[in-house]
């Protein structure tokens, strides 16, 4: 029964569209809806909870409160609950799995000289950006083709500008040298164009624009040059011969199709270009979990295409989503032309379908093959340390730590916990070393040990806070003997020496326990070292990255307190803004004039700075500003 504070909103709620959010004990946002009619629609949550389905029913059992937004039509709220879902991931919201994940391909127009490289996030710098794909290997994969066709570099623009003689990618024909003048702008941009249209899907108009050269240097004679372009015509025939689709299924279009299994929806698509079956990609949708096939159409549909570089004029899908219409015209919005919604239920169209959701089964069964081979791998492994070990209990809260600094500065920790052999990232913690002054690994190592375990016990005695309260199974120490020492040390300081503690030194990958001198040797090719290395790797890595942003948000700040003009204000939001060296010397001055409280003057001075003092390739690593002490972080 709903409380008298929800019975309250309810009966204010206005009868227009919108998004509500539905919330939880804590105030956390557990789910995102869009509604045409908000009054109608956020009242049919509080039905009696038979005649719920049983995902609502489930979800209505947390709910405590919950929020609207009002807007002007259905489309803008069906905008505002995808932007809303992507930011928040809302526990009870169908997800497109690791979003901000997939790479792309980025086309560098900004430079004279273009080059295929890799990127995660599109920006607006002039580039064009193909994808996504939900593999980097594709990418790989698709790049190593093209420059197979077509000559086009692949060094970094600081050694295309150092460059003093032509590299060996020139010499075996890989590459036409512009470095060195030995092509000339205008031809390179004009392969790169066809680089553009083969990465389009066009590749009858590559085909044909090859020809034509092909065509134009024989007539000149130019013998040398119609063999370059005759062997890309014959890699592109060669490539292309096996992609015809019947001409009946249509000439551009995405054909979309999925199958259910428990919690996730496999899901796959087939990109059609020009008649030609251009591409394929899989991706997981999760939190699917009785959701129907509707559901999922919606889900998939504004996910995909709210980030897809390019939207076909046709979409091929299993079953039309609830808001078909609003979808309809928010696809149209985006690709500024006609978009149209299918289910096929004859025909070439279907059976392209058909093929599709074979496809999307064949992924389905594979996914769940290696999900259990994985399964098995790990308790083999937690047998195995268990065993090997001597440990009293099955290890399934593993933690480990690492120290990272830089000759003592900026010196951190990391604690990294496994559970049930898998990371258990919203567990991981970081420290910045409070007591330790200069390098000493073996003092920091005691003083982070020393804090976890008293995190633990204030937290035992305050209910409702549990950052700690868990107690592991098994302690991980990155290093040998020296830190596992101080590590016990501390661990006996606060009561907690019975929790079994190892050290494992890299260089043998040997683990050490604290009152014996020979080392355990696990076999290296043992799925129980594996695991411990993973944990060990991860715990260093975690380390490395809060280390590096630390020392990356103290460069920046050093070099803004050198520039004539900036304040403190100003400072505060050039970080703020840019977070790193790397980041604010990409930008444009009239970019940073916009900022709050920056002026023209005060960017040109800021871009002054660091084009006179700095070099761009020995930039700082790009990080994000640091999170404080003890907080939860989650590795990239």
């Amino acid at each position: 029964m709903a409380s008298e504070h929800l019975e309250e909103k309810r009966q204010l709620l206005p009868d227009k569209p919108g998004v509500y959010m539905m919330k939880d004990a804590e105030g956390r946002i557990i789910y995102v809806g869009k509604a045409v009619s908000l009054k109608q629609r956020v009242r049919s949550y509080f039905l009696d909870s038979s005649r719920l389905q049983p995902k609502v029913a489930a979800m209505m059992r947390h709910v405590t409160d919950f929020e609207i937004i009002t807007t002007d039509t259905e489309v803008e709220a069906l905008i505002l609950e995808a932007t809303m879902i992507k930011k928040l991931q809302p526990h009870y919201n169908i997800r497109l799995k690791d979003d901000k994940a997939y790479p792309y391909i980025r086309l560098t127009w900004e430079e004279d000289f273009p080059r295929l490289v890799i990127a995660r996030r599109p920006d607006a710098s002039g580039s064009r950006y193909f994808g996504p794909y939900t593999r980097a290997q594709s990418v790989h994969e698709t790049i190593r083709l093209l420059r197979y066709i077509f000559p086009i570099r692949n060094c970094t623009n600081q050694k295309f500008k150092n460059a003093v003689r032509p590299c060996l990618e020139y010499h075996i024909k890989r590459c036409p040298a512009p470095c060195q003048g030995l092509i000339d702008r205008e031809s390179y941009r004009s392969m790169m164009k066809n680089v553009e249209l083969f990465l389009e899907g066009k590749v009858d108009a590559v085909e044909k624009t090859l020809v034509q050269q092909l065509n134009d240097a024989a007539d000149q004679m130019e013998f040398e040059k119609a063999a370059r372009y005759r062997d890309q015509v014959r890699a592109v025939r060669e490539i292309t011969a096996q992609q015809k689709v019947s001409a009946e299924a249509g000439r551009n279009l995405d054909a979309i199709s999925w199958t259910v299994s428990e919690q996730d929806a496999y899901l796959q698509v087939f990109m059609v270009r020009d008649g030609r079956l251009i591409g394929r990609e899989s991706f997981t949708l999760t939190g699917v979990d009785g959701g129907d096939d509707h559901e999922i159409a919606k889900a998939f549909l504004m996910q995909y295409y709210d980030r897809a570089r390019e939207i076909p004029p046709e979409i091929l899908i299993e079953r039309l989503p609830p808001d078909a219409g609003g979808i309809d015209q928010w696809l149209r919005d985006k690709r500024g032309g006609r978009v149209e919604l299918k289910v096929p239920q004859r025909g070439e169209k279907q059976r392209m379908l058909a093929m599709v959701r074979q496809n999307a089964e064949l992924a389905r069964d594979e996914a769940l093959r290696r999900m259990e081979i994985k399964e098995r791998d790990r308790d083999t492994a937690l047998l195995g340390l268990q065993h090997t070990l001597g440990l009293p209990k099955l290890p399934v809260r593993m933690e480990c730590y690492d120290i990272s600094n830089t000759q003592g500065t900026e010196s951190v920790a990391s604690m990294v916990v496994f559970t049930n052999g898998k990371p258990d990232k919203s567990q991981y913690r970081r420290f910045r070393i409070q007591t330790v002054e200069g390098p000493n690994d073996f003092l920091s190592m005691k003083e982070v040990i020393g804090r976890r375990f008293h995190h633990q016990a204030e937290d035992a005695k305050q209910l409702g806070k549990s950052r700690f309260a868990a107690t592991p199974e098994l302690v991980i120490i990155d290093g040998g003997r020296g830190q596992l020492g101080y590590a016990y040390q501390a661990m006996q300081e606060m009561g907690v020496q019975d929790i079994p503690v190892f050290g494992l030194a890299k260089q043998h990958e040997w683990l050490f326990e604290p009152l014996s001198p020979d080392p355990i040797i696990l076999d290296r090719d043992s799925a129980a070292l594996k695991l411990v290395m993973h944990l060990r790797d991860e715990a260093h890595r975690f380390a490395i990255t809060y280390h590096r942003s630390l020392r990356t948000k103290r460069n920046l700040a050093s070099v803004l307190d050198s520039i004539p003009g900036v304040g403190p204000a100003r400072k505060k939001i050039l970080r703020q803004t840019y977070g790193d060296l790397d980041t604010m010397q990409r930008a444009s001055v009239e970019e940073m004039a916009k900022l709050p409280k920056m002026t023209h003057q005060a960017a040109e001075a800021v871009h002054r700075y660091l084009s006179e003092h700095l070099n761009p390739a020995a930039a700082p690593e790009s990080a994000p500003l640091p999170e404080g002490d003890g907080q939860l972080s989650r590795a990239p």
